[in-house]
This record gives C-alpha cells, structure tokens and sequence, in this order.
C-alpha cells in the first residue's frame, strides 16, 4: 500500500496542506474539531511523517544509532534496552548495529548510521579501533557521540564506563581473601583500555593482598579462547585454584571448560567474574561476580547524551560503581 502524504489528507478533507501539518502538530490556531478530523483520517489512512523531509526542513532528526561489537553480549544487550526505553519516553527512535569485533564493519555502519542523519551516537568500540576521527568529525557536525564501555585512550571525548579499575580491585580481594595461591586470570582484548585497566588493577591488588600467590594472566578474544586457556591450564600440573573472568563470555568459556573437566565449583576450583548480572545465576552454585551493569550505563550514557543535544559543550567522563555479589563459587 502506497504511504500517505500531507497532500492526500488536504486533498480528502478540503483544507490546506498547512492546516493539515498544524493540525497534526496540535498547533493552537488550529479547531480541536479540525484537529479530530485529521488525526481520524491520518490514523485510518497509516499516515506517518516523512523523517527525511523534516530533517531537510529543520536539520533535526529523532534517531539515535547504538553501535556496540556484539548483542550475544548480554551487557550490551540490557545497555540497548535502557537506551530504548528512555528514547521512547522522549520521543526518539534507537538504530542498533553491531560491529563483530571489525573495524571495517564498524567504519562500514557508522557511514550507515551517518546516512540515516542520526540525532546522536553512542559507540563502544572493537578491539581493533586504532583511530577515532571518523567519529570525532561527528561531534563537529553537532551530532554528540558517546563512548561507553570500550572507550577510547583519548581524553577529548564524551566517555560512560563501569568503574574499571575498582571491578578488578574487588574481585582481587575477593580471591585474596579467600587464600587463593594460583589464579588464572582472564582477561579480554588487550589493545582495549577497558582490558588494561582491569588487568593492571587486579595484578597490583593481588600482589598487595596476596604477594606469594601466583597469576596466570592471559587474553581471551572470544568463548572459544576463553575455553582453550582455561582447559589447557586445567590440564597443566599446577593447576590453578581459582579463575577471574573480566566479562560474562569469558566466563561462558571458563565454565565449559571446567565442566568438561568434571571439576566442581568451588571444591576443586573457585570461580568469580565481572557480570551484567544475569549470567552467574544460571550456574549451580551460583557465580559470585562484581555487578557492572549495562542498563545501569544505559540510562547514565542516555542522560548525557540529552545534555549534549540540549546544548552541553564540555566534555565529561563519567563512571558507574561496582558492588560484589555473593555466590556459591569461591
């Protein structure tokens, strides 16, 4: 069926086409009796705006693009749907695209997102993004950009993280204080500032609560990696006594590995992770991680980006805290 337009609504109810527009923007020159009759015939006709016109008309657009590495990831999943409900709320559409962990995708669908004049960007990079500029030209533009999450190593741009550092921090006193001697460390890319932080804070924490344990630190792309180091340090004499997770897919391949191993948590080897949250609970015991919530960094990530469109121009870096909950793993 052929989309209706402003002309065929003036055309049908013998007014002006600009009577139409007002009416349907509930201008208040215009009768609520006219204003009834246009939006009965616009609703029975499937009328919708044309969001290109108006972009051309006001050099404004109601879109949103989120583009994150993957959805498998459920943090990024619950950050798409915080970001959603809030843009609903105001009036926003959200365009979610993924990069698969490639540049060259990522650089594909920004053009995308670009094409689709979106109002703002919020963005966690891939592992292999060596240069922002694309990005950056953006905000020049006027059209904000948020990093979250996978934030680039440059300080003049907008950044929404979990609180890094203090996640790795509380995991490492978690272990130490459980007396663990022979950690295998997870950690994921290690071009990524979210990797080296959580990988320099967790080491420095276990060498001051713990200084003769020892850390296997090792980097894991994918499930896949994360299983292969885990089941090949399973296998090896000293096997460790406990594993540390940065993210949810790294604990997804520790865990096969383990019970492939037909080892048992905590018992023969204790587990702990950083978690959007959901993961843990659907082991038995129950994995104890440090809450790095996606949704929570949604809606902070949502409110910066209002203040950015209403006019903010200075840049902030903002973070969201970690706490530990308890499992039955350690």
């Amino acid at each position: 069926m052929e989309q209706a337009t402003l002309k065929q609504l003036s055309e049908i109810l013998k007014i002006s086409i600009s009577t139409v527009s007002r009416a349907l923007k509930n201008h208040p020159d215009i009768s609520e009796e006219t204003k009834r009759k246009v939006k009965e015939l616009a609703e029975t006709l499937e009328y919708e705006p044309n969001s290109h016109a108006i972009y051309l008309r006001n050099n404004t657009s109601n879109v949103l693009g989120v583009l994150v590495p993957s959805f498998d990831n459920f943090f990024y999943e619950s950050f798409a749907i915080a970001v959603e409900e809030e843009a609903r709320a105001r009036g926003y559409s959200v365009l979610l695209m993924q990069s698969g962990e490639s540049k060259e995708i990522e650089s594909a669908n920004l053009k995308l997102l670009k094409n689709n004049r979106i109002a703002g960007l919020f963005i966690s990079i891939t592992g292999e993004t060596d240069d922002i500029s694309s990005f950056l030209k953006l905000e020049e533009k006027k059209i904000p950009v948020i990093f979250f999450d996978r934030v680039p190593d440059y300080d003049q741009c907008n950044k929404v993280c979990v609180a890094d550092r203090s996640a790795a921090i509380i995991a490492a006193e978690a272990l130490a204080a459980k007396d663990k001697k022979n950690i295998l460390a997870l950690f994921g890319h290690p071009k990524l500032t979210i990797s080296t932080k959580r990988h320099e804070a967790f080491n420095e924490t276990i060498k001051a609560h713990a200084p003769n344990a020892h850390i296997n630190n090792q980097f894991a792309l994918s499930i896949e990696d994360a299983k292969g180091i885990t089941a090949t340090a399973l296998e090896s004499k000293k096997r460790p006594d406990a594993i540390f997770c940065m993210g949810d897919l790294l604990l997804i391949g520790a865990m096969y590995a383990v019970h492939e191993k037909g080892l048992r948590v905590p018992e023969d080897v204790a587990v702990i992770s950083i978690s959007n949250g959901l993961l843990p609970t659907l082991y038995n015991p129950k994995i104890t991680y440090v809450e790095t919530s996606g949704y929570k960094l949604g809606k902070l990530s949502f409110k910066r980006m209002m203040d950015c469109l209403s006019g903010s121009t200075f840049i902030q870096e903002l973070t969201i805290n970690s706490v530990l909950v308890e499992g039955g793993s350690l």
